[in-house]
C-alpha cells in the first residue's frame, strides 16, 4: 500500500513549488511529430522542466467515438510526444490516464479515442476506475473532505497535466483546472456536481495541482464540449502553474479571466499567482492574432435559450442554497441535447415542441401542446403548467446517460443509446471494467 505521509509530503512539495506564471504560445498548425517534439522540447528547456521518477500524464478524455465525436480530447499525436520527452529525460515509469464522464467505462473511450497506441511507447494506459484507490484528505476542501484516489495518481512524482481547450457549458472554459474532473473515480464525480461545481473544482486543486501543463489548443471545442464542434486555433499551450495557464486560456478565447469563477475562486483560495496581471504570454503567436479568431464566436449550449429548439427551458435554483443550479440537471441536459446534435445534426431544431424545467422555477410553464417534463428530484413549479402531459424524471443531479433513456422520446428525438454499435462497446468494456476491478482487488 502507497505511504500515505509520503503521499501528503509529495502534494505539499508541489504546491509550495515556485512558479514562473509564464505561458508559452507556439504556432502548431497539427499534431506533427516533429513539430510538436520542438515545441516540447525548447518550451521545457525554457521553462526548467523535466520530469522525474513516476510520471502521470493525465489527458482529457471525457468522451470520444469514432464515428462523430472527435474534438472532445487531448490528440494522443501529442501525448506521445510528452511519453518520448519524459522517456527521454530519464522517468522511471509513465502512465496515461483518465476517468472519463457519464459514468461510461473510460477504457471505451481511450480506445475510440486511440490511446491505446502509446503502450507502443512504453507507457501504461489506465482507466482509474479499475485501479485500487486510496482516501486522501483535503485539508483547503469546502466540499470534498476527502476523495479516492486511484493508486496511479497517488503513487505519482510528477503530474503532467494535457488538457484540451473548450468553451464549457456551465463553467465558461475547461483546460488546467477542470482536468481534474477526470481524477475522480465514477464513484465520487458527480458529488457536489450542482451549484457547487466552481467549488468543486478547486477543492481538487490540492491534490492535482500539475507539475506542468502542455494544452491542446490546435483544435478548440465549440458548442458542448464532450461532443463539440471544432475551431481551429493552431496552437499549443505551455505553463508551468495550471491558474496561469486558465487565465491565458480566458484570453484566447476572447473571455475576460474574472468571467470565469472556477479560476477566481482558485485565486481568492492562494492558489497560482496573487493578480492575474502577474501571467506572462510569450511565443512565437500574439494574443491579439487568437482573439482575431475567436472574436464573435458564441458557444450556444453556456446558454441554453441560445439553442435554436421548439423546446422551452425553465431553469430554476437549488432549493437549499437557492442559487442557480449550472452543474446539475441543467449541464445534463445540456449534454444530451449537444450529443444527439452532434450525432444527429439538425435534430434539436427539429425537435417536438415542449417544455423543460429544472430547480424550483418560480412562475408559469408553457409547453402548448407539448411535454411539460420536470428533470431533478428537487424539480418543482411554483406557478401553473400548459401541458398536454407532465413527467418527471428523478435523480440528484440526473445523469446525462439516464436522460439519453429518456428524454430524446418526449420530443421525438433519436438516442444514441439505440446505436448498436455503441450499445456493444458498452456491453463489452463494462465487462472488461468488471474484470479490471476484480483482477486488482486480487493482486492488492
Amino acid at each position: 500500500m502507497p505511504d500515505h505521509n509520503d503521499f501528503q509530503k509529495a502534494v505539499s512539495e508541489r504546491l509550495s513549488r515556485r512558479r514562473s506564471y509564464r505561458v508559452i504560445l507556439r504556432k502548431c498548425d497539427s499534431p506533427n511529430e516533429d513539430a510538436v517534439k520542438k515545441i516540447l522540447t525548447e518550451s521545457f528547456e525554457d521553462l526548467g522542466i523535466r520530469p522525474f521518477g513516476k510520471v502521470l500524464v493525465k489527458p482529457n478524455v471525457v468522451t470520444a467515438n469514432k464515428q462523430y465525436i472527435h474534438h472532445s480530447y487531448t490528440d494522443p499525436r501529442i501525448v506521445a510526444e510528452a511519453v518520448k520527452l519524459a522517456k527521454s529525460g530519464g522517468a522511471e515509469k509513465i502512465t496515461v490516464g483518465e476517468s472519463g464522464g457519464f459514468g461510461i467505462p473510460s477504457r471505451l473511450f481511450l480506445h475510440e479515442a486511440g490511446f491505446f497506441t502509446l503502450k507502443k511507447l512504453g507507457a501504461a494506459v489506465t482507466d482509474f476506475n479499475t485501479e485500487p484507490t486510496y482516501e486522501s484528505e483535503l485539508s483547503r476542501g469546502m466540499h470534498h473532505k476527502s476523495v479516492l484516489l486511484a493508486k496511479s495518481i497517488h503513487e505519482a512524482d510528477f503530474l503532467f497535466w494535457m488538457p484540451k481547450l473548450k468553451y464549457h457549458i456551465c463553467c465558461t472554459i475547461t483546460c488546467a483546472l477542470k482536468l481534474n474532473i477526470g481524477i475522480l473515480t465514477h464513484k465520487e464525480r458527480m458529488l457536489f456536481h450542482d451549484d457547487r461545481l466552481d467549488e468543486k473544482i478547486v477543492d481538487l486543486l490540492e491534490i492535482g495541482y500539475p507539475d506542468v501543463v502542455v494544452a491542446d489548443a490546435i483544435e478548440v471545442g465549440t458548442g458542448y464540449e464532450s461532443a463539440p464542434r471544432p475551431l481551429h486555433m493552431g496552437i499549443l499551450m505551455i505553463a508551468d502553474d495550471p491558474v496561469a495557464m486558465d487565465i491565458a486560456a480566458c484570453r484566447v478565447l476572447n473571455f475576460d479571466p474574472r468571467e470565469c469563477k472556477h479560476l477566481m475562486l482558485a485565486m481568492e483560495r492562494g492558489y497560482g499567482p496573487k493578480s492575474i496581471d502577474d501571467v506572462k504570454v510569450e511565443g512565437d503567436v500574439t494574443l491579439d492574432d487568437l482573439q482575431s479568431i475567436t472574436s464573435g464566436v458564441e458557444s450556444e449550449y453556456q446558454d441554453i435559450h441560445k439553442v435554436k429548439t421548439p423546446i422551452r427551458f425553465y431553469c430554476g435554483n437549488d432549493p437549499e442554497r437557492n442559487r442557480f443550479c449550472h452543474g446539475g440537471c441543467l449541464a445534463a441536459i445540456k449534454g444530451c441535447l449537444g450529443t444527439i446534435d452532434k450525432r444527429k445534426p439538425g435534430s434539436v431544431a427539429r425537435a417536438n415542441p415542449g417544455a423543460i424545467v429544472t430547480g424550483v422555477y418560480k412562475g408559469d410553464v408553457d409547453a402548448g401542446d407539448g411535454v411539460a417534463l420536470l428533470i431533478g428530484s428537487c424539480t418543482r413549479v411554483e406557478g401553473q403548467i400548459r401541458a398536454r402531459k407532465i413527467k418527471r424524471i428523478r435523480g440528484c443531479p440526473i445523469g446525462t446517460k439516464q436522460l439519453f433513456l429518456s428524454l430524446p422520446f418526449s420530443f421525438g428525438l433519436p438516442s444514441p443509446m439505440l446505436d448498436l454499435r455503441d450499445a456493444l462497446l458498452f456491453i463489452f468494456y463494462s465487462i472488461d471494467k468488471l474484470a479490471r476491478k476484480g483482477i486488482a482487488l486480487l493482486n492488492s
